[in-house]
């Protein structure tokens, strides 16, 4: 973890560029995807989603308080968002599209005043800052 200073744009910049946001987006799929078949199921994703601990991080609620199938309906429905066509499974282009708005997202939510945030190593905030970094050295 490392603390950073950041703003809307810093987000943006990284995900119109196509080629950086799409290979740190590919590379997190990769990592997802256990049995290489190009597709992610919902047992593939869970624990990514599970460690994004939703409720807690964004509304202030511990999620052992809440009851196990309220918690699985809720990141089934978060698992449904990345899942555009309904199929089960998300395939790269789902969830290139899906962490593209994500991202966009929390760039509008973040605006344009710095704002300092600690962030996960590998994140793909981290990755934006870093990338944004570079970019001024």
């Amino acid at each position: 973890m490392s603390v950073e200073i950041m703003d809307g744009r810093t987000v943006r910049s990284f995900v119109e560029d196509e080629r950086a946001f799409n290979s740190s987006v590919d590379g997190r799929f990769a990592a997802l995807d256990a049995d290489h078949d190009g597709l992610l199921t919902y047992a593939e994703m869970a624990g990514e989603l599970m460690s994004l601990r939703v409720l807690e991080r964004h509304f202030g609620v511990d999620e052992a308080a809440v009851a196990p199938e309220d918690l699985g309906a809720l990141y089934r429905g978060l698992f449904a968002r990345f899942d555009r066509d309904g199929s089960g499974m998300v395939d790269r282009h789902e969830f290139r599209a899906e962490m593209k708005e994500v991202m966009l997202a929390v760039a509008n939510g973040l605006g344009f005043l710095p704002v300092q945030m600690v962030l996960d190593e590998g994140s793909f905030l981290k990755v934006a800052v870093d990338r944004e970094l570079a970019k001024a050295a």
